[in-house]
C-alpha cells in the first residue's frame, strides 16, 4: 500500500505542473486516502489503488484539457514495473487500465480499477464539482455520506 521514497521522488521530479497545483501532492494523497477507504469496502487490491493515486496525473502537462496524460500515465507504470515496484501480472494489467482510462466517463471495469477511478472522482471538490453518483462506479462511493465525506476534504474544509 505504500510507495516508495524513490518513486515519490521520481514522480515529484518528472511532474511538469506544480506540485501544489489541483493535480499535485495534496491530490494525489486525497486520492490515495479515498481509494483505500473504499477498497476497505470493495475488496479493491489497496497496493493498485496506492500506486493509481500517485501515478494516474503524473504525467499532466496541463491542468485544463490534457487527453493523453492518461495513455502516458500508463506508459509510466509499464516502465516502472519491476524497478520501483513489481505487481503480478495481472495486477499490473489493472493499474495500466486504470490509469489510461481514468479521465473517461467509464463506470465498468473490474472492482479495483472501479475503485481507483472513483477515488479520483471522489476528489472533484478541489475544482468546484460536486461528485455526481452518476459518474461513480461502486456502491461504496456512492453513498452519500461517502461524497459528502469527500467533497468537503478535497475543498479543505475536513
Amino acid at each position: 500500500m505504500g510507495v516508495s521514497q524513490e518513486l515519490m521522488e521520481l514522480i515529484r521530479r518528472g511532474f511538469s505542473l506544480s506540485l501544489d497545483g489541483i493535480h499535485g501532492t495534496a491530490h494525489w494523497a486525497r486520492v490515495r486516502q479515498n481509494g483505500l477507504r473504499l477498497a476497505e469496502v470493495t475488496g479493491a487490491n489497496p497496493e493498485v489503488v496506492g500506486l493509481f493515486a500517485y501515478l494516474h496525473d503524473s504525467q499532466r502537462l496541463s491542468d485544463g484539457f490534457d487527453p493523453g496524460h492518461g495513455q502516458r500515465a500508463a506508459v509510466l507504470v509499464e516502465r516502472l514495473q519491476g524497478s520501483l515496484f513489481t505487481l503480478a501480472d495481472g495486477d499490473l494489467e489493472l493499474l495500466v487500465y486504470a490509469c489510461y482510462h481514468h479521465s473517461q466517463e467509464i463506470t465498468e471495469a473490474e472492482i479495483t480499477v472501479q475503485t481507483c477511478w472513483d477515488a479520483d472522482r471522489l476528489d472533484l471538490g478541489r475544482i468546484g464539482i460536486r461528485p455526481n453518483p452518476h459518474y461513480l462506479c461502486t456502491a461504496a462511493a456512492k453513498q452519500p455520506k461517502i461524497i459528502e465525506w469527500a467533497f468537503h476534504r478535497s475543498q479543505g474544509r475536513l
